[in-house]
């Protein structure tokens, strides 16, 4: 297929960020064929992420959210020794409350990561790097979008009229104001992952009180793609808020990871 490809032209601009983690015919063989380069669109992505990795401006701020400890263990292994501040929320925070002791009633958990999560809390001691967790969350009585919900702290998760069938959609509000602060405090930060469903109004507002924290950075602001791009769209704010949103989700986490990417490798560019 990559011949095919070649057949039609005489040199190749690859600028598809959004697919340099992967070895596909158009990404990685068809660059094997022709004379290439990275266009201008992967030269900024990885400008940014060289700035997040090798020469970060302080304090730096990571903000980290999702469902899964799991999606994020290569990113926070790599850059716990980088960072000054790691703040843990979405569905992950769960896992981290749990592993510290806390019940935390049917919200997502990973309880295979909770040997991991403890070293990366201990690491983080070690470190010196503020490790930041929430202080509340928004639990509700089921996973919709008019299920009821109140605020609890997190150390009480199942103190709530849903008890142990509650379950964590969100950060709280206290926890939302904290992420805040330390994110304007910051001169360079990156964040991954929504605080909680963004998707249903009712458990947006950490999400949102994140978002326009990091439009408030007096520095780099990064949103890195994926699920994080598709929440500062969805809640209203204007790309251009953002010193940068990414293109690439997967990519961008796995260049932060550490990772050599197929398609940048084959251009020179790792």
């Amino acid at each position: 297929f990559a011949a095919e490809l070649a057949s039609l032209g005489d040199a190749l601009v690859s600028d598809g960020f959004g697919v340099v983690h992967r070895k596909q015919a158009s990404v990685y063989d068809l660059a094997e064929l022709l004379p290439s380069a990275a266009g201008y669109l992967i030269e900024k992505e990885v400008d940014v992420l060289e700035r997040l990795t090798e020469k970060p401006e302080r304090p730096y701020a990571v903000v980290l959210g999702g469902s899964k400890v799991s999606d994020k263990l290569g990113v926070i292994e790599h850059l716990l020794p980088r960072a000054d501040k790691i703040l843990v929320g979405g569905g992950m925070l769960f896992t981290f409350l749990a592993a510290l002791g806390h019940p935390v009633g049917k919200s997502l958990l990973e309880a295979d990561q909770f040997d991991t999560v403890k070293g990366y809390i201990a690491d983080a001691k070690e470190r010196g790097v503020e490790l930041i967790l929430p202080v509340d969350a928004v639990m509700a009585s089921g996973f919709s979008a008019d299920a009821d919900h109140v605020v609890a702290a997190a150390d009480a998760l199942e103190d709530t009229p849903f008890g142990a069938d509650g379950m964590g959609l969100d950060i709280g509000p206290k926890t939302a104001e904290q992420f805040a602060e330390a994110i304007r405090g910051s001169k360079t930060v990156f964040w991954n992952g929504p605080m909680g469903v963004f998707e249903m109004p009712a458990f947006a507002a950490g999400t949102k009180t994140v978002a326009e924290a990091l439009t408030d950075v007096d520095g780099l602001s990064v949103v890195g793609g994926g699920d994080s791009a598709a929440a500062v769209r969805q809640l209203g704010f204007d790309d251009t808020a953002f010193g940068h949103i990414s293109t690439g989700g997967g990519a961008s986490l796995e260049f932060l990871e550490g990772k050599k990417l197929p398609g940048l490798e084959i251009l020179g560019w790792q």
